[in-house]
């Protein structure tokens, strides 16, 4: 919308030039002076006289006629004429009823922490400006103070619509709005203007002490869009609501419905977004939990679309405490449970409908997001049952953190369970999870368990300190014996590098001990570990996973870590894959973990606890998803190897493309770079099939690869299956084709060289008709993957989790082999 150029009485015709002869000549420098003389005058004259008073005397029907400079033809438009301006001074009392004749100037007397503010002139008397006295926040000093005079400060950001134009278009009601608001931030009003616009709208700024608020209406629309900023540490959110109740005038509309006519108001639409701006010190944004590094700062503070509501904001003794409700009038749409819920049919346009999304209530601790009261489910499924059935029969539980309740219930889907042992901090935090969060501790589907799961009887809990409480109980000289088979650390993560409980827990060698302490021979660990890498990370022990490398290198080096096993999940509402870790006090975990798909789900049909509904307990994890979990993501590779130095099974990330493959290829002797021949045996005379090249084969040459790929895997509970049903049979000769075949297996298999996974290898091919020896120098083909430097696989290795398979089976020539030689392999080549 524009200004108006100029208001006029009339439209002015332009001067005839019809009949030239009749014109006077003048002087052309008197006419321009009579001109100026002319405006001077009118400009003072209407400064002087009100020409809304002297339009008015006409008549209440007598308008304003606006002429723009975007009007063509000089159209009239007729303007409502508006309510009067009121100045601030004049705008009376802000705290309650004024006495007649006196005004409440207790507008001007808001202290801040500001050193001799310099006032506009307002008609009030001078006033004095306290400056608080210091609160000492940290042994550095006062933090807010500091603050205080930071290049920094806080933006609120408002839209509102379907508000009343009348409202809008009111620029005393606006201004008493400002007044209201400022009053309400505990903020100095120095002075403020509002400025009406044509045809319709009002602009104000109002100059405070801090810095400015200001806004535009759009009355038509129904609409205003504000923004408040001011210097300093204190926040704006808790002014939010005084904005809305301020400014959110709502308007009316016409509503008919069976033949009745009813005036309603409409629901006023509000979005805004909160931003720290400026430049604060590193020390200051580290302790400011809504510094844009926090997930509460990026999935509520700065977005303005969304449609945000605090369900609470509060600090406990040991750390902040946000849930807030989110809905995305543009990306969310109706879940399949809300489509029940409104009874939604096929061809319902309800199911694009936001208004129908049930908003999930989602938790941040510290400014870093947790949880989500209804899309937890992927989480904590992720988190807890990996490890879990890494274990044959987990019977003892201990969680660690965990306060909200998510963890515990997935716990306790499992019926081996005879006691949890949950140690929680903050009792506060279980406290407001029972209250504002109760759907993540609801066992009440679950048969066996009590309606909440912190109130079950198989549940402890403990409000101490982890940290202090298991070193107390199983540190190197407490007499505290082993009592569980699994932990879940279900705290913070080694990636939240602001808190110090988080170094404490994932940085110190003597927590790790206790917690191997407290574990039964078999005993597994889960943590959750931030967010999963990217393969343009830097070496995880420069970039902002310092601390997470830290702890891993920590499990890594003690000695009660036999496996470690890392994973990753893609639906954990993290915006990223969240990352988990898996580590074992004994390596045969390896064996549950790496399950095929039909025996674990096999697991979870014996082990989990049926429902009160009929439906899974579990939404998400089964023996397809465990599969997933298997093999780390090719990042988990990646930054590893840029670990300095590089480990040694880096170097064997892939078959070499500059090696040539030898295959022995069947009735193509053109092709194969082997034959088979019978050979006699000069001491035994036994004869026996060998194999022998035909071609020059260089060394590091790749040996039958087609053939070692395709070699049989089984597994040793298969084997010892085997071994059963010959004996079930009656003996040996009773199952000939079983005993054949147990046979050519212990001829021809080995075991992975994965420790406690529990597989064996059969090579089927021509392979297993190379000549094995004794005699370790007379060998010409060895394994591609040597045995590591050390003598023993590292416990963490995400090289020799993904290329396994491969590391088990292929061949190399070890030597160079001429063509005619016979193929000659180590005896104990895999052991």
């Amino acid at each position: 919308m524009t200004e108006s150029t100029r208001i006029t009485r009339g439209i002015q015709r332009s001067p005839s030039i019809i009949d030239r002869k009749r014109r006077t000549a003048i002087d052309v420098r008197a006419f321009l002076a009579m001109i100026a003389i002319g405006m001077a005058a009118s400009f003072g004259l209407g400064v002087m006289l009100d020409i809304d008073e002297i339009l008015s005397s006409y008549g209440s029907g007598f308008s304003r006629r606006i002429v723009t400079d975007t009007e063509s033809g000089g159209v009239e438009v007729h303007q409502k004429r508006r309510l009067p301006t009121t100045h601030i001074h004049d705008l009376g009392s802000v705290h309650g009823e004024e006495a007649e004749g006196e005004k409440d100037h207790d507008l001007y007397e808001h202290h801040v922490n500001y050193e001799n503010p310099s006032y506009e002139n307002l008609g009030g008397e001078e006033v004095d400006v306290a400056e608080p006295a210091a609160t000492n926040t940290s042994a550095g000093g006062n933090v807010e103070v500091e603050e205080e005079h930071n290049p920094s400060g806080h933006h609120l950001i408002v839209d509102m619509k379907h508000l009343d134009a009348d409202f809008l278009n009111s620029e005393e009601r606006l201004a008493a709005a400002i007044v209201g608001t400022v009053a309400a931030a505990g903020l100095t009003l120095l002075s403020y203007h509002c400025h009406a616009l044509h045809p319709a709208g009002v602009s104000c700024v109002g100059v405070l002490l801090e810095s400015h608020i200001s806004f535009h209406t759009w009355p038509e629309e129904g609409v205003i869009t504000l923004d408040l900023f001011t210097c300093g540490s204190a926040l704006l959110l808790p002014v939010l609501p005084t904005i809305e109740r301020l400014f959110g005038v709502p308007r009316t509309k016409t509503v008919v419905k069976d033949g009745i006519t009813t005036i309603e108001e409409e629901e006023v639409f509000t979005q805004w977004s909160h931003e720290l701006r400026g430049f604060r010190p590193p020390h200051v944004r580290k302790n400011n939990y809504l510094d844009d590094a926090s997930d509460l700062y990026a999935s509520v503070m700065t977005s303005l679309t969304e449609q945000k509501k605090m369900i609470l904001s509060t600090k406990s003794p040991y750390q902040n405490i946000d849930i807030w409700e989110l809905v995305d009038p543009q990306e969310s749409v109706p879940t399949y449970h809300d489509g029940l819920k409104h009874n939604l049919s096929d061809d319902s346009p309800g199911w694009t409908d936001w208004r129908l999304f049930t908003p999930p209530r989602n938790l941040f601790i510290d400014g870093m997001y947790q949880t989500s009261d209804i899309l937890d489910n992927e989480f904590h499924e992720t988190i807890v049952h990996p490890s879990m059935f890494a274990h044959t029969n987990p019977t003892r539980v201990a969680i660690i953190g965990g306060g909200d309740g998510s963890t515990l219930r997935e716990v306790l889907k499992h019926n081996t369970i005879e006691s949890v042992t949950l140690v929680e901090v903050d009792k506060m935090m279980v406290d407001i999870a029972k209250e504002y969060l109760p759907k993540l501790s609801d066992c009440s589907n679950l048969i066996g368990r009590s309606p909440s799961c912190f109130d079950d009887d198989k549940v402890e809990i403990i409000y101490e300190d982890a940290r202090k409480w298991f070193i107390g109980n199983y540190g190197d000289d407490a007499t505290g014996k082993p009592a569980f088979d699994v932990i879940i650390l279900d705290a913070l993560d080694p990636q939240d590098n602001k808190s110090r409980m988080s170094a404490l827990l994932f940085m110190d060698n003597t927590f790790l001990s206790s917690l191997y302490n407290s574990l039964t021979d078999n005993g597994v660990i889960a943590a959750k570990i931030g967010v999963a890498p990217n393969v343009l990370d830097p070496r995880a022990d420069l970039g902002l996973q310092v601390r997470r490398e830290t702890f891993m290198r920590l499990i890594e080096n003690h000695p009660s870590t036999d496996a470690m096993l890392v994973y990753e999940e893609n639906h954990c509402n993290l915006g990223e894959p969240g990352a988990m870790l898996v580590f074992c006090k004994n390596a045969k975990c390896r064996r549950q973990w790496y399950a095929e798909a039909d025996e674990v789900d096999y697991q979870i049909y014996k082990r989990i606890v049926g429902t009160v509904n009929g439906e899974p307990a579990l939404s998400h994890y089964d023996g397809s998803t465990q599969k997933f979990y298997q093999h780390p993501s090719k990042p988990w590779e990646t930054v590893y190897c840029r670990r300095q130095p590089m480990p040694f099974e880096c170097a064997y990330r892939g078959l070499d493309k500059t090696k040539v493959i030898h295959d022995f290829i069947v009735n193509n002797e053109e092709e194969s770079s082997f034959s088979l021949q019978t050979v006699e045996n000069e001491e035994t005379g036994e004869k026996y099939t060998a194999v022998f090249a035909t071609t020059d084969i260089p060394e590091g040459s790749y040996i039958m690869a087609d053939d070692v790929a395709a070699s049989f895997i089984i597994s040793d509970d298969s084997v010892a299956n085997l071994k059963k049903n010959v004996e079930v049979s009656g003996g040996k000769g009773t199952a000939q084709v079983i005993e054949d075949f147990l046979e050519f297996m212990e001829k021809n298999g080995h075991s992975s060289s994965a420790k406690g996974i529990g597989k064996n290898l059969v090579e089927m091919g021509g392979s297993h008709y190379i000549r094995r020896t004794s005699d370790a120098s007379e060998a010409n083909v060895g394994r591609w993957m040597p045995t590591h430097p050390s003598g023993k696989e590292p416990a963490y290795s995400p090289v020799y989790e993904r290329y396994r398979l491969s590391f088990d089976v292929f061949l190399v020539a070890t030597k160079d082999i001429n063509e005619g030689e016979e193929l000659i392999r180590p005896e104990n080549l895999w052991s």
